[in-house]
């Protein structure tokens, strides 16, 4: 059976926590032979948006395994002329071990996952990003040596995808997670999803609306961009998220211990200020360079499975 990696909520508790120890393993150097054990297979990687960590941690990955990635957006390919997104599949999977796709809509990668003999990896959609999720999990493991018992406080969008992703993967793995944001309903959760992800959470999960309380106690302070790729309004989003920006005055409420983090791009001044950023407590670059880590997990738990 093919195993896909859309959304942490298709995993369990035990899958995940594999897949992060596997990624320790990775980034210490312990797995012998590593750099031969994708040797002849190749990563189709599929753009729909502009990106920086995930194509280059992608295809740095698939290259310190011994296999390969070859790049492809809609601009280049048939998929811009027409093409459906299922033909386009039914051919990469011909061609290739793994479909690695950054989509617009998550619909897209759910048509893919009914057609593909091969895994299909959710690079982002509207929807989820749970291959960042995996390197913020690896990297409060490094930084805190436990998820359980932690409080995740997550600043901003919490109806977007980055909430949605931190939410389900830190709530399987025993995290309490709070999402602080604005009352208005686009900046919430949506409550389906909030619901099917309580269902399978050991930690508990939260909205907060007062910033100072949501900070209250937490061991990770979390924040992404106000604006997204393809969003608009921006200038109403900036004024409605102001009171959400993690700068030096929110973080005395948190413990003093507590890390912050970013997925980055970051719009400094807004969602998050310079200072912190660059801060003793952050931990941002850290967490950046797990992407390859964590992928590295992932394609070749999915990718030697076949």
């Amino acid at each position: 059976m093919v195993i896909h990696f859309l959304s942490l909520l298709d995993f369990q508790e035990k899958e995940i926590r594999h897949l992060l120890d596997l990624a320790v393993k990775i980034k210490a150097g312990e797995i012998e032979g590593i750099e031969e054990r994708l040797a002849g297979k190749t990563l189709a990687m599929l753009f729909e948006k502009p990106s920086t960590r995930t194509r280059v941690s992608f295809e740095a990955g698939m290259t310190q395994l011994g296999g390969h990635a070859i790049f492809l957006d809609p601009q280049t390919t048939q998929i811009g002329r027409g093409e459906t997104i299922e033909d386009t599949t039914h051919t990469l999977e011909r061609y290739c071990d793994a479909i690695m796709a950054r989509v617009n809509r998550h619909s897209t990668l759910e048509k893919m996952a009914s057609v593909a003999r091969v895994p299909v990896i959710n690079a982002l959609s509207d929807k989820d990003h749970p291959c960042q999720t995996m390197a913020d999990m690896l990297t409060v493991l490094e930084k805190k040596g436990k998820l359980d018992g932690l409080k995740v406080a997550f600043f901003g969008d919490c109806g977007f995808n980055m909430f949605r992703s931190t939410m389900a993967g830190f709530s399987k793995m025993w995290s309490d997670v709070v999402g602080v944001c604005p009352e208005k309903k686009e900046y919430n959760p949506d409550p389906e999803f909030v619901a099917q992800a309580k269902k399978y959470a050991k930690g508990s999960i939260k909205i907060e609306h007062d910033p100072v309380k949501g900070v209250k106690n937490a061991d990770v302070v979390y924040t992404d961009t106000w604006v997204s790729m393809g969003q608009e309004n921006a200038d109403s989003r900036i004024k409605d998220l102001q009171p959400y920006q993690v700068n030096s005055n929110l973080l005395r409420h948190a413990k003093p211990d507590a890390i912050v983090m970013h997925c980055l791009p970051a719009h400094r001044g807004h969602e998050i200020t310079d200072d912190v950023i660059d801060g003793r407590q952050s931990v941002v670059f850290d967490q950046a360079e797990n992407r390859l880590h964590a992928q590295k997990a992932i394609v070749l738990h999915l990718m030697e499975d076949l």
